[in-house]
C-alpha cells in the first residue's frame, strides 16, 4: 500500500525558513511525480509545487524564488525548502503522487490529477 508522509511543518516568523519533507513507501518512487499543495482557512487548495519523474520543477507563481522542491530517489524523499516565508504562505501543506509523465513547460498538475496523498501538515507563519 502507497503511503506518503509529510514531516517539518511548524510555526515560523516572517522572513523564516522551513523545509518539509515527504517519504514515501510502497510504490515504485521513479514512475512517479511529487507534488505539493496547500489548504489555508475557508479557501481551496491550491498547487504550489511539482517535480517530474525526471526531476523537472515546476512553482506557483506566488513561491517562485522563494522555494525549492528537490528529490532523494535514494531515500524516497522529496523535500520543499521554503524561504523569505510570508504569513500568507500558512496553512496544511499536502505532498501527492501522480503515475505517469508530468509536461514541465506546462501548467501544475491539479489535485485531481493525484492519485494519492499525505495527510497533511501545517505551516503557521506569523507576522
Amino acid at each position: 500500500e502507497m503511503q506518503l508522509v509529510e514531516s517539518g511543518g511548524g510555526l515560523v516568523q516572517a522572513g523564516g525558513s522551513l523545509r518539509l519533507a515527504c517519504g514515501a513507501s510502497g510504490l515504485t518512487f521513479e514512475d512517479y511525480a511529487i507534488g505539493w499543495f496547500r489548504q489555508a482557512p475557508g479557501k481551496e487548495r491550491e498547487g504550489v509545487s511539482c517535480i517530474t519523474r525526471d526531476g523537472d520543477t515546476m512553482y506557483a507563481d506566488s513561491v517562485k524564488g522563494r522555494f525549492t522542491i528537490s528529490k532523494y530517489d535514494a531515500k524516497f524523499v522529496v523535500y520543499l525548502q521554503m524561504n523569505s516565508l510570508k504569513p500568507e504562505d500558512t496553512g496544511i501543506y499536502y505532498c501527492a503522487a501522480l503515475r505517469g509523465e508530468v509536461a514541465p513547460d506546462g501548467p501544475l498538475p491539479l489535485s485531481y490529477q493525484y492519485h494519492n496523498w499525505g495527510q497533511g501538515i501545517q505551516v503557521t507563519v506569523s507576522s
